[in-house]
Protein backbone atom coordinates (compact mmCIF):
# COMPACT_ATOMS: atom_id res chain seq x y z
CA UNK A 1 0.00 0.00 0.00
CA UNK A 2 2.94 2.43 0.47
CA UNK A 3 2.30 3.04 3.86
CA UNK A 4 3.90 4.59 6.17
CA UNK A 5 1.55 4.49 9.22
CA UNK A 6 0.85 1.06 10.68
CA UNK A 7 -2.58 -0.36 10.78
CA UNK A 8 -3.05 0.30 13.97
CA UNK A 9 -2.03 4.09 13.37
CA UNK A 10 -3.98 4.27 10.17
CA UNK A 11 -7.23 2.78 12.47
CA UNK A 12 -6.42 5.51 15.16
CA UNK A 13 -6.36 8.51 12.68
CA UNK A 14 -9.55 7.55 11.28
CA UNK A 15 -10.90 7.25 14.60
CA UNK A 16 -10.19 10.62 15.14
CA UNK A 17 -11.76 12.01 12.08
CA UNK A 18 -15.07 10.03 13.27
CA UNK A 19 -14.89 12.03 16.18
CA UNK A 20 -14.65 9.71 18.66
CA UNK A 21 -12.39 8.21 21.00
CA UNK A 22 -13.04 5.58 23.80
CA UNK A 23 -15.64 6.45 26.21
CA UNK A 24 -17.63 8.91 23.91
CA UNK A 25 -20.61 7.46 22.45
CA UNK A 26 -22.74 8.95 19.43
CA UNK A 27 -26.26 7.84 18.34
CA UNK A 28 -26.62 4.60 20.20
CA UNK A 29 -22.80 3.45 19.32
CA UNK A 30 -21.49 2.60 23.02
CA UNK A 31 -18.24 1.08 21.56
CA UNK A 32 -17.07 1.81 17.91
CA UNK A 33 -14.10 2.01 16.36
CA UNK A 34 -11.36 -0.18 17.68
CA UNK A 35 -12.78 -3.31 19.21
CA UNK A 36 -13.16 -6.68 17.85
CA UNK A 37 -17.43 -5.59 17.56
CA UNK A 38 -19.42 -2.44 17.90
CA UNK A 39 -21.80 -2.07 20.14
CA UNK A 40 -25.09 -0.78 19.56
CA UNK A 41 -28.21 0.23 21.66
CA UNK A 42 -31.59 0.79 19.91
CA UNK A 43 -34.02 3.05 20.89
CA UNK A 44 -37.03 1.72 22.29
CA UNK A 45 -39.85 0.81 20.09
CA UNK A 46 -37.30 1.02 16.68
CA UNK A 47 -36.85 -1.72 13.76
CA UNK A 48 -33.45 -2.05 12.57
CA UNK A 49 -33.07 -2.23 8.81
CA UNK A 50 -29.88 -3.43 7.53
CA UNK A 51 -28.08 -2.86 3.83
CA UNK A 52 -24.63 -3.84 2.23
CA UNK A 53 -23.16 -2.20 -1.05
CA UNK A 54 -20.27 -3.40 -2.74
CA UNK A 55 -17.89 -0.58 -4.97
CA UNK A 56 -15.85 -1.78 -7.08
CA UNK A 57 -13.33 -0.14 -9.14
CA UNK A 58 -13.79 -1.33 -13.03
CA UNK A 59 -17.28 -2.41 -12.02
CA UNK A 60 -19.08 0.24 -10.53
CA UNK A 61 -16.87 3.41 -10.81
CA UNK A 62 -13.91 3.96 -13.34
CA UNK A 63 -10.24 4.18 -12.12
CA UNK A 64 -9.38 7.91 -11.48
CA UNK A 65 -12.11 8.88 -9.56
CA UNK A 66 -10.96 10.82 -6.47
CA UNK A 67 -10.39 9.04 -3.64
CA UNK A 68 -13.00 11.27 -1.45
CA UNK A 69 -15.25 10.54 -4.24
CA UNK A 70 -15.60 7.31 -4.08
CA UNK A 71 -16.22 7.18 0.15
CA UNK A 72 -18.88 9.58 -0.50
CA UNK A 73 -20.46 7.40 -3.42
CA UNK A 74 -20.01 4.37 -1.72
CA UNK A 75 -21.97 5.49 1.92
CA UNK A 76 -24.37 7.01 -0.31
CA UNK A 77 -25.50 3.90 -1.93
CA UNK A 78 -26.67 2.20 1.01
CA UNK A 79 -28.14 5.34 2.68
CA UNK A 80 -30.05 4.83 -0.35
CA UNK A 81 -31.39 1.61 0.59
CA UNK A 82 -31.94 2.93 4.07
CA UNK A 83 -34.33 5.72 2.43
CA UNK A 84 -35.99 3.23 0.40
CA UNK A 85 -37.24 2.06 3.72
CA UNK A 86 -38.40 5.12 5.05
CA UNK A 87 -35.68 4.49 7.74
CA UNK A 88 -33.29 6.85 9.33
CA UNK A 89 -29.59 6.09 9.19
CA UNK A 90 -27.33 4.97 12.70
CA UNK A 91 -24.39 3.88 11.89
CA UNK A 92 -21.92 2.38 9.09
CA UNK A 93 -19.24 -0.35 9.10
CA UNK A 94 -16.38 -0.07 5.93
CA UNK A 95 -14.21 -2.94 4.71
CA UNK A 96 -12.00 -1.45 2.12
CA UNK A 97 -9.50 -3.42 0.28
CA UNK A 98 -6.49 -1.64 -1.92
CA UNK A 99 -3.95 -2.00 -4.08
CA UNK A 100 -0.10 -0.87 -3.81
CA UNK A 101 -0.99 1.86 -5.99
CA UNK A 102 -3.33 3.42 -3.20
CA UNK A 103 -1.01 5.65 0.12
CA UNK A 104 -1.84 6.64 3.47
CA UNK A 105 -2.97 9.67 1.93
CA UNK A 106 -5.32 8.31 -0.28
CA UNK A 107 -6.85 6.32 2.23
CA UNK A 108 -7.34 9.13 4.46
CA UNK A 109 -8.89 10.57 1.81
CA UNK A 110 -11.21 7.88 0.68
CA UNK A 111 -12.72 8.53 4.98
CA UNK A 112 -12.80 12.33 4.43
CA UNK A 113 -15.50 12.13 1.37
CA UNK A 114 -17.30 9.23 3.50
CA UNK A 115 -17.33 11.34 6.59
CA UNK A 116 -18.78 13.97 5.16
CA UNK A 117 -21.24 12.74 4.06
CA UNK A 118 -21.94 10.56 7.49
CA UNK A 119 -21.99 14.02 9.19
CA UNK A 120 -24.50 15.20 6.93
CA UNK A 121 -27.12 12.11 7.21
CA UNK A 122 -26.70 11.33 10.93
CA UNK A 123 -24.41 8.07 10.50
CA UNK A 124 -21.49 7.08 12.80
CA UNK A 125 -18.22 5.33 11.47
CA UNK A 126 -18.81 2.33 14.09
CA UNK A 127 -15.69 0.54 12.52
CA UNK A 128 -14.59 -2.04 9.41
CA UNK A 129 -11.88 -3.98 7.64
CA UNK A 130 -8.72 -3.37 5.67
CA UNK A 131 -7.51 -5.52 3.32
CA UNK A 132 -4.83 -5.72 0.35
CA UNK A 133 -6.03 -6.31 -3.39
CA UNK A 134 -5.49 -6.21 -6.70
CA UNK A 135 -7.74 -3.34 -7.28
CA UNK A 136 -9.99 -0.82 -4.99
CA UNK A 137 -13.02 -2.78 -3.65
CA UNK A 138 -15.16 -0.89 -0.74
CA UNK A 139 -18.00 -2.66 0.90
CA UNK A 140 -20.31 -0.38 3.40
CA UNK A 141 -22.85 -1.85 5.64
CA UNK A 142 -25.42 0.51 7.33
CA UNK A 143 -27.80 -0.23 10.25
CA UNK A 144 -30.71 2.10 9.76
CA UNK A 145 -34.17 2.30 12.37
CA UNK A 146 -37.96 3.12 11.81
CA UNK A 147 -40.71 3.20 13.97
CA UNK A 148 -42.03 -0.73 14.81
CA UNK A 149 -44.16 -1.73 11.90
CA UNK A 150 -43.56 1.41 9.57
CA UNK A 151 -40.78 0.19 7.23
CA UNK A 152 -41.65 0.54 3.57
CA UNK A 153 -41.28 -2.64 1.63
CA UNK A 154 -41.83 -3.43 -1.96
CA UNK A 155 -44.31 -5.67 -1.80
CA UNK A 156 -47.30 -3.40 -0.58
CA UNK A 157 -48.29 -1.61 -3.71
CA UNK A 158 -51.67 -2.50 -5.03
CA UNK A 159 -53.84 -2.36 -8.20
CA UNK A 160 -55.19 1.22 -8.26
CA UNK A 161 -52.36 2.96 -6.16
CA UNK A 162 -50.21 5.41 -8.31
CA UNK A 163 -46.69 5.32 -9.39
CA UNK A 164 -44.52 8.51 -8.16
CA UNK A 165 -40.78 9.39 -8.39
CA UNK A 166 -38.35 11.53 -6.37
CA UNK A 167 -36.74 13.22 -8.84
CA UNK A 168 -35.51 13.61 -12.80
CA UNK A 169 -33.70 10.10 -14.18
CA UNK A 170 -31.54 9.91 -16.65
CA UNK A 171 -28.61 11.98 -14.72
CA UNK A 172 -24.46 11.57 -15.29
CA UNK A 173 -23.35 8.42 -13.39
CA UNK A 174 -20.84 10.31 -11.92
CA UNK A 175 -22.76 13.37 -10.22
CA UNK A 176 -23.02 12.92 -6.47
CA UNK A 177 -26.05 10.76 -5.04
CA UNK A 178 -28.04 12.52 -3.05
CA UNK A 179 -29.55 9.66 -0.82
CA UNK A 180 -33.70 10.37 -0.40
CA UNK A 181 -33.53 10.09 3.11
CA UNK A 182 -35.38 13.49 3.31
CA UNK A 183 -38.53 11.80 2.22
CA UNK A 184 -38.72 9.52 4.99
CA UNK A 185 -41.26 11.35 6.89
CA UNK A 186 -43.41 12.30 4.12
CA UNK A 187 -43.73 8.40 2.87
CA UNK A 188 -44.16 6.31 6.58
CA UNK A 189 -47.48 5.87 6.54
CA UNK A 190 -48.32 6.84 3.73
CA UNK A 191 -46.71 5.09 0.69
CA UNK A 192 -47.62 1.31 0.14
CA UNK A 193 -44.58 0.21 -1.75
CA UNK A 194 -40.82 1.49 -2.66
CA UNK A 195 -37.60 0.53 -4.10
CA UNK A 196 -34.52 3.55 -4.88
CA UNK A 197 -33.81 3.36 -8.83
CA UNK A 198 -30.11 2.14 -8.73
CA UNK A 199 -30.35 -0.15 -11.82
CA UNK A 200 -32.47 1.92 -13.97
CA UNK A 201 -36.82 2.81 -13.79
CA UNK A 202 -37.74 -0.16 -15.55
CA UNK A 203 -35.81 -3.07 -13.96
CA UNK A 204 -36.49 -1.76 -10.54
CA UNK A 205 -40.25 -1.35 -11.43
CA UNK A 206 -40.14 -5.19 -12.56
CA UNK A 207 -39.03 -6.22 -8.99
CA UNK A 208 -41.22 -3.78 -7.21
CA UNK A 209 -44.26 -5.24 -9.07
CA UNK A 210 -43.03 -9.15 -9.26
CA UNK A 211 -42.78 -8.76 -4.93
CA UNK A 212 -46.08 -6.55 -4.86
CA UNK A 213 -47.81 -9.17 -7.64
CA UNK A 214 -48.84 -6.65 -9.73
CA UNK A 215 -47.97 -5.08 -13.41
CA UNK A 216 -47.39 -1.22 -14.01
CA UNK A 217 -48.85 1.21 -16.36
CA UNK A 218 -46.18 4.48 -16.87
CA UNK A 219 -47.50 7.15 -18.98
CA UNK A 220 -44.41 9.56 -18.50
CA UNK A 221 -41.25 9.36 -17.51
CA UNK A 222 -39.03 12.63 -16.29
CA UNK A 223 -35.96 12.94 -18.44
CA UNK A 224 -33.25 14.97 -16.47
CA UNK A 225 -31.72 17.30 -18.49
CA UNK A 226 -29.39 16.43 -21.57
CA UNK A 227 -30.35 12.83 -21.21
CA UNK A 228 -32.83 10.33 -23.12
CA UNK A 229 -35.87 8.36 -22.69
CA UNK A 230 -33.49 5.50 -23.07
CA UNK A 231 -31.09 6.69 -20.30
CA UNK A 232 -33.57 7.02 -17.74
CA UNK A 233 -35.39 4.01 -18.65
CA UNK A 234 -32.40 1.64 -18.28
CA UNK A 235 -29.09 3.70 -17.66
CA UNK A 236 -29.37 2.66 -13.57
CA UNK A 237 -27.58 4.98 -10.91
CA UNK A 238 -30.20 7.42 -10.60
CA UNK A 239 -31.08 6.77 -6.95
CA UNK A 240 -34.43 8.33 -6.91
CA UNK A 241 -36.61 6.97 -5.57
CA UNK A 242 -39.92 5.31 -6.55
CA UNK A 243 -42.92 4.83 -4.26
CA UNK A 244 -46.47 4.29 -4.94
CA UNK A 245 -49.56 5.97 -3.28
CA UNK A 246 -53.35 4.95 -2.63
CA UNK A 247 -55.47 6.94 -5.07
CA UNK A 248 -55.96 10.46 -4.75
CA UNK A 249 -53.32 10.97 -2.51
CA UNK A 250 -50.24 13.29 -3.19
CA UNK A 251 -46.99 12.22 -3.32
CA UNK A 252 -44.23 14.94 -1.52
CA UNK A 253 -42.83 18.45 -2.73
CA UNK A 254 -40.64 17.40 -5.85
CA UNK A 255 -42.29 13.69 -6.95
CA UNK A 256 -43.55 13.40 -10.03
CA UNK A 257 -46.31 11.07 -10.66
CA UNK A 258 -45.47 9.08 -13.60
CA UNK A 259 -48.42 6.23 -13.98
CA UNK A 260 -49.54 3.70 -11.64
CA UNK A 261 -50.14 -0.11 -10.38
CA UNK A 262 -52.61 -2.14 -12.52
CA UNK A 263 -54.27 -5.73 -12.51
CA UNK A 264 -52.05 -8.41 -14.50
CA UNK A 265 -49.30 -10.86 -14.89
CA UNK A 266 -46.93 -9.88 -12.15
CA UNK A 267 -44.04 -7.60 -12.90
CA UNK A 268 -45.31 -6.86 -16.32
CA UNK A 269 -44.71 -3.44 -17.72
CA UNK A 270 -46.64 -1.10 -20.29
CA UNK A 271 -45.35 2.46 -21.79
CA UNK A 272 -47.64 4.41 -23.33
CA UNK A 273 -49.71 1.49 -23.85
CA UNK A 274 -46.95 -0.78 -25.26
CA UNK A 275 -45.00 -3.32 -23.74
CA UNK A 276 -41.59 -2.70 -22.10
CA UNK A 277 -39.07 -4.57 -21.33
CA UNK A 278 -37.50 -5.00 -17.67
CA UNK A 279 -34.05 -3.84 -19.12
CA UNK A 280 -31.41 -2.36 -16.94
CA UNK A 281 -27.91 -2.33 -15.55
CA UNK A 282 -27.91 -6.78 -13.93
CA UNK A 283 -24.71 -7.08 -11.53
CA UNK A 284 -24.13 -10.51 -12.97
CA UNK A 285 -24.42 -9.71 -16.72
CA UNK A 286 -27.48 -12.26 -16.72
CA UNK A 287 -30.10 -11.53 -19.27
CA UNK A 288 -33.08 -11.82 -17.43
CA UNK A 289 -35.83 -10.73 -20.55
Amino acid sequence: MNAVMTELALVERIRKMAGRGPGIELGGIELGIGDDCAIYRPEPGQELLFTTDQFIEGVHFRPGLPASAIGERALARSLSDIAAMAGESRFCLVSLAVSARQTDKWILAFFRGLLALARKTGTALAGGDFARGEKIHVDVMVCGSVPKGKALRRDGARPGDSLWVSGRLGRPWDRRIRPRLDLAPALRGHATACIDISDGLALDLHRLCIASGAAAELERVPVAPGSTLDRALHGGDDYELLFTLPARVKGPGGSICIGKIVRGHAGTLRLDGQPLEPKGYDHLGIDIT
